[in-house]
C-alpha cells in the first residue's frame, strides 16, 4: 500500500512538473509585441493603442505598450525596430526620411491638406507605393496612418506674426533630423533641434522662443503655460505611421496579419475623430488660458514654403511624380 502511494505521488509530481513546464511554453506561443512612443499615455493616439488596438489583439498576442519615451528616446525607434529590439512604433514620416529621404515628401509644409486628404493618400495607389518603399528600404510594415492634428506656431512674447518674414530669428523648436529642421526653415524661422520632453523647460527658460505642434499636443504638454500666443499657420498636418517590424509581421499567419491590420484601422479611426473633435474646442480653451490666438497671412506662408521646398535638395529625393499624384487626390 505504501509502495502504491509512493508511485502515485511520484506520478502526480511528474504530471505536475510537466504541466508547470508546459504552461510557460504555451504562453510563449503568443507572439510578443513591444510598442514604444514618446507621447503621454493619456493622449488620444496612446489610448488608441492601449485601449483599442491592444484589446482587439488580446488572446493572440502578448502586448506591452510604453509611453512618454520611457522605453526608447525620440529618434531611436526606427533603428530599434530594424534590430529587433522593438516590435511596433508610431513614427512621423520625417523619422523614416532620415534613412530613406523619399519619405520627406510627407513632411513638406502645406502638402497634406487635412485628415481626409491624409487618409485618401494611404487608401490610394500612392499609399501602396509608400508601403512598398517602407518594406523594401526600411524593413518595416506600415499598418495605418494616424492623424495628430494640424501644426501651428506657439510663441513666447507679443511679437506679431503675419508673414514668414516675421519669424526671422525666432528660435523654433523642431525635432531632430533634416526633414524636421527644414520644415522650420520653410516657414521663416530659425529651427533648433530639441527632444520633445525638454520643450516645456526650453520655453520656460528662453532657450527657445517657440514650438510648433497641433493644439491637442500643446494642451497635453501644457506648453500654453509658458507661451503667450498661438499663430494658426496650419503649416503641416501632423500624423504618424503605425509601424511593425517586417520580419515579425512576416512570421505571422495570414489570419493574424489581418487581425493586426484590422485592429490598427479600428484604433486610429477612433483616434483621428478624437483629435478632430479636440481641435475644434481647443481654440477657445487657449483663449481662456490667456493666449492670443489669431490667423496670419496663410497664403504668404504657403507661397514662401512651396518656393523653399522646390528649390531645396530635399525635393530632389522625392519619388518621381509623387508630388503631382498627392496634389491630384
Amino acid at each position: 500500500m505504501g509502495l502504491l502511494l509512493t508511485r502515485r505521488a511520484t506520478l502526480a509530481a511528474v504530471i505536475g512538473l510537466g504541466l508547470a513546464t508546459a504552461l510557460p511554453a504555451l504562453a510563449q506561443d503568443k507572439p510578443m509585441i513591444r510598442f514604444s512612443d514618446v507621447t503621454q499615455a493619456d493622449a488620444p493616439r496612446s489610448k488608441a493603442v492601449s485601449d483599442i488596438f491592444a484589446k482587439e489583439i488580446e488572446g493572440d498576442f502578448t502586448f506591452e505598450a510604453h509611453f512618454g519615451g520611457t522605453l526608447m528616446k525620440q529618434g531611436t525607434e526606427l533603428v530599434a525596430l530594424q534590430r529587433g529590439n522593438l516590435d511596433m512604433a508610431l513614427l512621423p514620416p520625417s523619422d523614416l526620411a532620415n534613412q530613406f529621404p523619399g519619405f520627406g515628401i510627407l513632411s513638406a509644409a502645406y502638402l497634406v491638406r487635412d485628415a481626409a486628404h491624409m487618409k485618401a493618400i494611404f487608401e490610394s495607389d500612392v499609399g501602396e507605393d509608400l508601403r512598398r518603399l517602407a518594406r523594401e528600404n526600411l524593413n518595416v510594415v506600415i499598418l495605418s496612418p494616424a492623424y495628430y492634428g494640424t501644426r501651428h506656431v506657439n510663441l513666447r512674447g507679443d511679437r506679431k506674426i503675419n508673414t514668414p518674414a516675421d519669424l526671422a530669428g525666432v528660435k523654433l523648436r523642431m525635432p531632430g533630423g533634416e526633414a524636421w529642421q527644414f520644415l522650420g526653415e520653410s516657414i521663416g524661422a530659425n529651427p533648433v533641434p530639441m527632444d520633445y520632453a525638454e520643450v516645456y523647460t526650453g520655453l520656460q527658460t528662453g532657450a527657445i522662443d517657440a514650438q510648433d505642434n497641433p493644439l491637442p499636443n500643446t494642451r497635453q504638454m501644457k506648453f500654453y503655460e509658458v507661451t503667450d500666443q498661438i499663430v494658426l499657420t496650419g503649416h503641416n498636418v501632423g500624423f504618424g505611421l503605425f509601424l511593425m517590424r517586417a520580419d515579425l509581421y512576416d512570421s505571422l499567419t495570414p489570419d493574424l496579419q489581418a487581425k493586426i491590420r484590422d485592429a490598427a484601422a479600428k484604433a486610429f479611426a477612433w483616434s483621428d475623430a478624437e483629435y478632430l473633435r479636440q481641435e475644434v474646442e481647443l481654440v477657445d480653451f487657449m483663449k481662456k488660458e490667456g493666449l492670443e490666438v489669431y490667423t496670419p497671412d496663410v497664403d504668404a506662408f504657403r507661397t514662401y514654403s512651396n518656393e523653399k521646398y522646390l528649390a531645396s535638395p530635399l525635393s530632389k529625393d522625392w519619388p518621381e511624380g509623387m508630388l503631382e499624384r498627392i496634389n491630384a487626390l
